[in-house]
C-alpha cells in the first residue's frame, strides 16, 4: 500500500472513529437556527434518512449454516460510518470446530481459509476436541483467559450436587463471573496482547481469509469482534447487535444441552447454566465500562492497550472497508 493510500485511510479512519462515538442523533441533528422547508432543514432531513436506511443495512447477519457448529458468520457486510462498507468473504467468527461434519469441512474448505484461530484455553481443547479443518489447515493456539470459568463449569457438573451447583453459580455468581471476565479482557496484558496480534493479522493484506473462534463463540470471539467491527468505524449499536446475536444463533442448541443435563441427572436445575449460555448488553457494559476508566474511551484502548498504531489501524481500514 502506498504512503498517500495509507495517510488517507488515517485521515479517514481518524475522522470515522470521532464520528462513531457520537450518539445517532448527533449526526441528524438541525443546523441552529435552521427554519423549517429552509435547504438546512431538508439536508437535516435527508441526513437522517440516511441513518435510518444505514441501520437497517447493518441488520444483515451472514450465518455460515454448519451441523457440527451453531455460530458461524462472516463479518462482512456491514455499513460504516464513513459510507463503506465491510468487505465479505475475509474475517470469519466461531464457535468450537471440533464436531464438524464432513459436509462442514466441504463448506469450510469453500471460505479458502488461511488461518485458524483458537482463543481456548487448553483445558477446553482437551475436553472438547481440537478443530477439525480442511487437510493443510491448522488452528493456531491463541488463549484468551476464562479466569478459571470452564473448570468451575466442569466441577459444578461433575458434582451432580444441587446444593453444590446454587452455591457455585445461583445467586447472581455466573453472571458476577461473566463481568469479571469481561473486564480482564481489558485490563489483561496477556488478552490484550492476543486480540492485538489477530487484528494485526487481519490487517495484513497477504494473510488472506481468516476465522478466529472460542468455545461458543460468544464472549472472547465477541468481544473481538465488537472491536475490529468499531475499529473498522460500523456504529457501536450495530457492533452490539452482531455481538448479542449470539443469543438467537445458539439457543436451540443451549437448550438441547440444559435439556441432556436434566434428563441425565447431573443437574436438577440447568437454567443455572443460562447467564454462562447467553450473552448479555450488562457483560459488556462490564468492558467497556473498564475500557473507558483505563484508556479512555475505545481509541485509547485500541492504541495504548492493544498497541496497534495509526498505520496498522489505517491498514486494517483499507483492507477489510470497501
Amino acid at each position: 500500500m502506498s504512503r498517500a493510500r495509507i495517510r488517507l485511510a488515517a485521515a479517514a479512519l481518524a475522522a470515522a472513529l470521532a464520528a462513531a462515538t457520537l450518539p445517532a442523533a448527533a449526526h441528524a441533528a438541525p443546523s441552529p437556527g435552521a427554519a423549517p422547508g429552509s435547504a438546512a432543514a431538508t439536508r437535516t432531513a435527508a441526513a437522517a434518512a440516511s441513518v435510518g436506511r444505514h441501520r437497517a443495512s447493518a441488520e444483515t447477519i451472514r450465518q455460515i449454516p454448519l451441523q457440527g457448529a451453531v455460530n458461524v458468520r462472516d463479518l462482512g457486510g456491514y455499513r460504516t460510518w464513513t459510507g463503506g462498507q465491510v468487505r465479505q468473504g475475509l474475517v470469519y467468527r466461531s464457535d468450537a470446530l471440533g464436531k464438524l461434519t464432513a459436509a462442514d469441512l466441504t463448506t469450510v474448505s469453500g471460505l479458502g481459509l488461511r488461518k485458524v484461530v483458537d482463543f481456548r484455553i487448553p483445558m477446553e481443547v482437551q475436553y472438547d476436541g481440537a478443530d477439525k479443518l480442511p487437510a493443510g489447515l491448522l488452528p493456531t493456539a491463541r488463549p484468551v483467559s476464562d479466569l478459571g470459568l470452564y473448570a468451575t463449569l466442569v466441577g459444578a457438573i461433575a458434582s451432580g450436587d444441587p446444593a453444590t451447583q446454587e452455591q457455585m453459580l445461583g445467586g447472581g455468581r455466573a453472571e458476577a463471573y461473566m463481568r469479571d471476565i469481561y473486564r480482564t479482557f481489558v485490563t489483561s496484558p496477556e488478552n490484550r496482547a492476543q486480540f492485538a496480534t489477530t487484528l494485526r493479522e487481519i490487517a495484513d493484506g497477504g494473510q488472506g481469509p481468516l476465522l478466529y473462534h472460542c468455545t461458543s463463540g460468544k464472549d472472547r470471539t465477541g468481544w473481538m469482534s465488537y472491536v475490529l467491527l468499531r475499529a473498522l468505524a460500523v456504529p457501536e449499536d450495530t457492533a452490539e447487535r452482531d455481538y448479542l446475536a449470539s443469543n438467537t444463533f445458539r439457543a436451540a442448541y443451549d437448550a438441547q444441552v440444559r435439556a441432556g443435563l436434566k434428563q441425565s441427572g447431573r443437574m436438577q436445575n440447568p437454567d443455572l447454566l443460562i447467564p454462562l449460555q447467553e450473552v448479555r448488553p450488562d457483560y459488556l457494559a462490564a468492558a467497556t465500562t473498564r475500557m473507558e476508566a483505563d484508556y479512555g474511551g475505545f481509541y485509547g484502548y485500541l492504541t495504548d492497550g492493544l498497541g496497534l498504531d495509526l498505520r496498522t489501524l489505517a491498514k486494517l481500514q483499507a483492507r477489510m472497508v470497501r
